[in-house]
């Protein structure tokens, strides 16, 4: 009977989530796959054709090369949503990648608001040491940038929250060598900008001489993005194309904006530094999903959900962090704030919290699982068990919060393989970005 009471109750928590999460829209049983992967397939082909879609969509200019150069040193950067690291990296004979020189630094523009300059002339600081080994710069830069075919990117907009004033619309190679010029580092580099997803699928290329029939970039940490190749024949709205070949297309995945958004999603995206902007992102990626859990379990504490002490504590939270979020997801009853928050009320209070993030966890999943899919399909490989298409994926949050992994993989054997018969396998490279950053400068 003790038993059958413990399961009876986790059960009443466990509606008591739904019916919470149901009320607002903010369920994982709201999102439906093949509605939003129709809807999303749509968007891209808008994008690609030169229409007004929240996809932009955006040509690299860079195609899959698996032949690098030998022994040729080349600099690498990797601009990430809160790091910014940089290092040497050339490839021996058996053309595996040797990483030397690593550094790491605070992405500029995070803790505080950043002039142009101050940006450009903080990246030329950091890689000071370095500049000499190569003129040539792989540029790994995590924010949506038009890629010109010159190989140098012109700025779209910031996103992951940094703060840097009047760098929209700037080139971002040109002016980095401006500012290396200043300080006598030369500003004559070859600087080939292209994104983290992009350089992810670069990186996964060679992975364990493994063949696949496609490859995909998809990350998901403090923002989230994907990548595939296209054949230049359908990227309707460029006509300098060679129309036999094809190349990376960076979707900018994380601003699609047509997905069916919860009452609370639509709160929580009036509440950040660009409202209106990146709203499929805000509902999955590291660098918002701490604070929508947030504003998602004041609301529940408003509704009456947890007991009287709880509901104050909840209500007294200024911020909340993913990591903290998954802090508590692994120890619900261990030293962190939500855990500490909910020993000041009733035993059903960590149950109902529990439920509550980790459905919203499960959204995130199948929103996930649901990006990933479009992208294989738009790929249009001849995939087969033995030949999968190849997601190369990055990013803390997609490998490190709890049951996120398992549960898009879940989604996509149930809908990708089992309905589509688009089979998969998503690996992961150690360093990708900055070997797919060093095989761009090297082959570009």
């Amino acid at each position: 009977m003790i038993i059958l009471k413990g399961i009876n109750n986790m059960d009443k928590a466990k509606k008591t989530a739904s019916e919470f999460l149901g009320k607002y829209r903010m369920d994982y049983r709201d999102i439906d796959i093949k509605e939003n992967v129709k809807v999303f397939l749509d968007e891209m082909q808008r994008g690609l054709e030169g229409q007004k879609s929240t996809l932009d969509m955006i040509p690299t200019f860079i195609s899959v090369i698996s032949d690098i150069p030998a022994d040729k040193p080349v600099v690498v950067i990797d601009a990430g949503g809160t790091n910014f690291r940089c290092a040497t990296v050339r490839f021996n004979k058996q053309k595996e990648p040797i990483i030397e020189n690593l550094k790491k630094h605070m992405m500029p523009g995070v803790q505080s608001e950043v002039s142009k300059d101050e940006f450009f002339e903080a990246i030329a600081d950091y890689i000071r040491d370095i500049a000499g080994a190569s003129e040539k710069i792989g540029f790994c830069f995590s924010y949506p940038t038009e890629i010109l075919p010159s190989k140098d990117g012109k700025l779209i907009r910031f996103s992951k929250e940094i703060k840097i004033k009047d760098v929209q619309g700037q080139i971002i190679g040109q002016n980095l060598n401006l500012a290396m010029g200043k300080i006598g580092l030369g500003g004559n580099k070859r600087i080939v900008i292209l994104n983290d997803t992009v350089a992810s699928l670069l990186g996964g290329v060679r992975h364990n001489n493994r063949i696949f029939s496609g490859y995909i970039g998809f990350i998901l940490g403090t923002g989230t993005n994907c990548c595939y190749v296209e054949k230049n024949s359908n990227i309707k709205k460029r006509n300098d194309l060679d129309l036999s070949g094809s190349q990376i297309i960076n979707t900018e995945s994380g601003g699609f904006n047509r997905c069916k958004m919860g009452q609370l999603d639509v709160l929580f995206d009036k509440s950040t530094n660009n409202p209106g902007a990146q709203k499929f992102e805000k509902m999955i990626s590291g660098a918002y999903l701490g604070s929508l859990c947030l504003l998602t379990v004041q609301t529940a504490s408003g509704d009456g959900l947890f007991s009287k002490n709880t509901a104050d504590a909840v209500l007294q939270i200024k911020e909340l962090g993913t990591k903290q979020v998954n802090d508590f997801m692994y120890h619900p009853y261990g030293d962190n704030v939500l855990a500490g928050i909910c020993k000041k009320g009733k035993q059903r209070d960590v149950r109902i919290l529990y439920h509550i993030i980790d459905r919203l966890i499960e959204r995130a999943a199948k929103l996930t699982a649901i990006n990933l899919s479009v992208m294989a399909i738009k790929s249009d490989c001849d995939t087969s068990p033995d030949r999968p298409i190849c997601i190369v994926a990055e990013g803390t949050t997609f490998y490190s919060l709890k049951g996120l992994k398992s549960r898009v993989e879940f989604y996509l054997k149930q809908y990708l393989e089992s309905e589509l018969e688009i089979y998969h396998d998503i690996i992961s490279v150690e360093n990708a970005t900055l070997i797919g950053a060093a095989i761009a400068g090297l082959t570009n």
